[in-house]
């Protein structure tokens, strides 16, 4: 009696520490939040973040919960978004664009803020101090490379040596660059290379709720012989890429992207960073910041794994021939 007495005791005694550890345990799994300014849960960029915080031993579900936050492309509701992500207490936000990194700055000066920019300079933009001693509570990884439009000039010209107008489409609603970065950007950058390359730029702007058929159609009639498209988030996000594409492929005009997700949805040709090598470099800050890292002891990187993609089947249907110089260099063929 007295030992099936003890053996109870002992197995109660087993079972209440079993459920307090599995409880204390539950109340230390860390939680990510990710807020964006298009992209969905599932879209290309946040795979890549999952892929990179999995390869760091991260199981979703398991040892980290990851908090979603997406504006589908209204700017207005990031600061709703930011505030939403701190309420539920996230240990980090990670933010993929200057406008959703402002929003998660000004609802919180104490949660850590990865950044994972593609095409935009957290110094430039005012986020960070110096990229080794970002200061503050972000830190994180950007893609910005600007002499890269240069050899985007020199794929086109190679590809369409006939070319005489260019013409640059910029989201105009996105928020991360203002009028005054993108006269910067096309007077400092892209107007000067162009102009050795005997190229006249035309400015396409199209803005929510992106109508991009009339934005092609716009560039058709000032005759440009193919597009070249900054970066936006918008730009890249699903659905809007897609759209995007087949847009320019109904104008039947050529484009260039900085990314090679925008030419697997029927774009032409990319050449740089890619978008979901930032995102899966984002989750090694995470991991540190997990750890106990503080951001400003946390050096800002620069990625520059540069990939050029090609798309054969958006040749084919536009009648182009795209140089076996070209292809040969390619990391990507799309057939």
């Amino acid at each position: 009696m007295t030992r099936n007495w003890l053996r109870s005791l002992i197995v109660v005694a087993l079972v209440t520490l079993l459920t307090t550890a599995a409880a204390q345990q539950s109340g230390k799994v860390p939680t990510v939040g990710v807020l964006m300014l298009a992209s969905g849960p599932h879209d290309t960029v946040v795979e890549a973040f999952r892929r990179g915080m999995g390869d760091l031993g991260y199981v979703e579900g398991r040892n980290v919960r990851i908090e979603h936050r997406s504006a589908l492309g209204k700017i207005e509701l990031l600061p709703q978004l930011a505030e939403e992500l701190v309420a539920t207490h996230v240990d980090v936000i990670v933010a993929g664009a200057v406008v959703t990194a402002r929003a998660a700055r000004n609802a919180t000066s104490t949660v850590p803020i990865v950044v994972a920019f593609h095409d935009y300079d957290p110094v430039a933009a005012g986020l960070i101090e110096r990229f080794n001693r970002p200061g503050g509570n972000f830190t994180g990884v950007f893609g910005r490379q600007p002499d890269l439009a240069g050899k985007r000039i020199e794929l086109l010209r190679e590809t369409l040596p006939r070319i005489s107008r260019l013409a640059v489409l910029s989201d105009a609603s996105s928020g991360d660059v203002s009028r005054g970065e993108m006269s910067r950007i096309q007077h400092e950058e892209l107007e000067p290379l162009a102009r050795s390359a005997g190229l006249e730029l035309q400015l396409i702007e199209v803005r929510a709720p992106y109508d991009f058929r009339a934005a092609f159609k716009a560039a058709k009639a000032k005759k440009v012989g193919a597009v070249m498209v900054l970066f936006s988030p918008v730009f890249y996000s699903l659905p809007w890429r897609v759209r995007l594409a087949e847009a320019a492929l109904a104008a039947r005009l050529p484009t260039i992207f900085q990314d090679s997700d925008n030419v697997r949805a029927g774009g032409l040709i990319s050449y740089g960073t890619d978008v979901a090598d930032d995102w899966g470099r984002a989750a090694y800050f995470v991991d540190r910041l997990l750890k106990g890292a503080k951001p400003e002891d946390l050096p800002v990187e620069r990625v520059s794994n540069f990939r050029l993609a090609v798309n054969l089947r958006t040749a084919k249907a536009l009648g182009l021939k795209v140089p076996q110089s070209i292809l040969l260099r390619a990391d990507e063929v799309i057939q």
